[in-house]
């Protein structure tokens, strides 16, 4: 397990060598998207639309932030992560055809998520839930807001982060699945209780 400090945007090369328990800082830009924005872009990649921003080899994090108005621009007050398994449905496709290195959540992804990151290079870590006010503290401004016709979680907001972390890589490139393994080794255990 190691402790990497990443700046965006993240190559498909540097996103290979990370392993399922490493632990992230990243730096850069983060877009926010919820299933509303899943659904929009991958609407827009079908009807040929140009999209307000680019993911490859970027961040997208599950996230509908609360933010206020402030000073003519906008002013993060939480941004917690969102339940991720709600874009799973989403995320194999999202990845294919718009290829983010890394994607944030939390409570983990599944199998058609761990397969489509190996197969096009990306990972997912969990960031930790409840920690809406930390995660906020690393935003260190939004550059802009897309979308804001979905409403205010729905929207793809661009953050500049800095150190946004710790992060724990739970899928990673070869598609091995932290959560899946946990599960089984639950369940293993569970079982030998249960039997003895």
């Amino acid at each position: 397990m190691a402790t990497l400090k990443l700046k965006t945007p993240i190559s498909e090369a540097e996103v290979r060598k990370i392993k399922v328990g490493d632990i992230l800082y990243i730096s850069g830009i983060a877009v926010t998207a919820r299933d509303e924005a899943h659904i929009r872009a991958i609407e827009y990649l079908e009807q040929g639309k140009k999209l307000p921003v680019e993911f490859k080899e970027g961040v997208v994090y599950h996230c509908g932030p609360l933010v206020r108005k402030k000073d003519g621009g906008w002013e993060v007050l939480a941004a917690g992560p969102t339940t991720s398994m709600r874009m799973d449905s989403l995320e194999a496709t999202f990845i294919e055809k718009l290829r983010p290195s890394i994607i944030i959540g939390k409570g983990g992804m599944g199998k058609k998520t761990a397969e489509a990151a190996k197969k096009f290079g990306a990972i997912y870590c969990d960031f930790t839930g409840g920690a809406a006010v930390l995660a906020a503290k690393a935003i260190e401004k939004i550059q802009g807001v897309e979308w804001l016709d979905l409403g205010m979680p729905e929207a793809l907001w661009i953050f500049k982060i800095n150190e946004f972390g710790p992060l724990v890589v739970t899928i990673d490139s070869t598609g091995s699945n932290l959560h899946d393994d946990l599960t089984r080794e639950i369940e293993a255990k569970k079982a030998k209780i249960l039997g003895s």
